[in-house]
């Protein structure tokens, strides 16, 4: 694994290496640095609201 990569704590709600820290299934990730890590959730709404917009155009809604 490379050890530049980061992940996103679930439980503790924190970025955490790679090599360290809380189980697989309490984490999000890989994240290339620790900042992205810790944007994960504006990344993801940013992504969900840009795909509604565009089923609403495919869908003749506007």
């Amino acid at each position: 694994m490379d050890d530049q990569e980061w992940y996103w704590c679930l439980e503790h709600k924190t970025a955490e290496r790679a090599e360290g820290g809380c189980p697989p299934d309490r984490r999000l990730g890989p994240y290339p640095s620790r900042e992205a890590a810790e944007h994960w959730k504006e990344k993801v709404e940013a992504r969900n609201e840009a795909w509604d917009a565009a089923d609403k155009a495919w869908n003749g809604e506007d």
